[in-house]
């Protein structure tokens, strides 16, 4: 199917591993010019050379954390004067904080706040500029179950997403008409956070191999189709919320957690 995304330019924070770095290379497969942002530079400058060797001039990768205001301002002007547009923007960079209401202190409540509110508030802040030039402006809000279906090991974390999710739905209202503002809400996905988990097991000497792993995680949580998420599944909704035959579509949600939500 063709997106009719060839030719436009994208954005996408935390694009240098798990679904931001699945969603970068599949928007390049789509024909677009991407920029993406990270805070290790080490990593940046590693995906930026692996991708131009294919995608050449049309993929950017810029040292940013989606907090810093003066960063972001920088990444939007190398991106503008790379690109000259910008027509997606994917808010992808966040992490999560596993603890209950008593392993959470007021610092840990306002970091875990700051980062899902204003990782969410200053890149568009710094992109909407462009945005607003695009003839099919959109973004894609990735965010996690959690907004709507809260754990109590992820207190924190849970309260911050649900929050974010009502800003993210408040701008597609805002935004509207020149700019779509859509989520995702995942369920558990093969990234680097469940791999990090996987390798600190071992190293604490527990012989568990990884397909064994994959499947535990799976059975606990009861996921109905028997599997964890792949990245690259999440990246292909991403594609098809940015894409303009979406154009009647803002303000919705879409789900990918292999039917393991409770909620209607």
């Amino acid at each position: 199917m063709n997106l009719e995304l060839s030719g436009r330019a994208a954005v996408v924070t935390g694009g240098t591993s798990g679904i931001g770095l699945s969603a970068v290379r599949r928007l390049l497969d789509e024909g677009m010019s991407v920029a993406f942002c990270a805070r290790d530079k080490t990593r940046v400058d590693a995906v930026t050379q692996e991708l131009a060797r294919s995608a050449g001039d049309r993929v950017l990768g810029v040292v940013a954390d989606v907090l810093d205001v003066a960063a972001l301002h920088a990444f939007r002007a190398e991106v503008e004067a790379r690109f000259g547009r910008v027509d997606v923007l994917v808010h992808n960079a966040g992490r999560s904080r596993m603890a209950g209401f008593d392993g959470v202190s007021d610092a840990d409540w306002t970091e875990e706040f700051e980062l899902k509110f204003f990782g969410l508030l200053r890149p568009t802040r710094a992109f909407l500029p462009l945005l607003r030039k695009s003839d099919a402006a959109s973004m894609v809000y990735v965010s996690s179950l959690l907004a709507k279906q809260p754990e109590r090991r992820l207190i924190a974390t849970s309260a911050a997403r649900g929050g974010a999710l009502n800003l993210a739905k408040s701008m597609s209202f805002e935004f509207a008409p020149a700019i779509r503002v859509n989520s995702i809400l995942l369920g558990v996905i093969d990234t680097g956070q469940w791999e990090a988990r996987f390798a600190a097991r071992r190293a604490e000497g527990e012989a568990i191999d990884h397909d064994s792993y994959i499947a535990e995680l799976a059975q606990e949580r009861g996921i109905p189709l028997g599997r964890i998420g792949r990245p690259e599944e999440v990246a292909a909704a991403i594609a098809f919320l940015a894409s303009p035959l979406c154009g009647f579509m803002t303000g919705s949600v879409i789900e990918i957690s292999g039917g393991f939500s409770h909620y209607v």
